[in-house]
């Protein structure tokens, strides 16, 4: 999958400067790194949350829609579930951007069998 619209070049070049955490936790079944909005600039941290679920597209992880962009090899999510769902929450109230690479998705593992056990 692939975005429609590019990242714009703020965001962009924050994207490329910004440090990302490694999420140390799930580094056996779902490597991946993640931004806080309390550690960042809220603006710009903001504007990403607003491109994602703009410029975005609806995928499951299991059972759950989220909306994901993906521009070149990586792809990137907020935990909002679908705007239908009762656990959807506003832009202002997101508090987590994720990333990882194209291979370490679900829809990518589920298609070449190699989701964790």
């Amino acid at each position: 999958m692939s975005a429609t619209t590019n990242w714009p070049k703020d965001l962009e070049k924050f994207i490329h400067t910004v440090k990302w955490t490694y999420a140390k936790t799930y580094a056996q079944t779902w490597p991946h790194e993640y931004l806080v909005r309390a550690r960042v600039d809220e603006k710009l941290f903001l504007d990403i949350v607003r491109h994602i679920r703009q410029y975005g597209y609806k995928a499951a992880f299991y059972r759950t829609q989220y909306t994901y962009f993906q521009q070149d090899d990586m792809v990137y999510w907020t935990m909002v579930p679908d705007k239908a769902d009762p656990a959807w929450y506003p832009v202002e109230d997101e508090d987590i951007i994720n990333r990882c690479p194209v291979e370490s998705t679900y829809e990518y593992r589920l298609k070449y069998g190699s989701l964790p056990e």
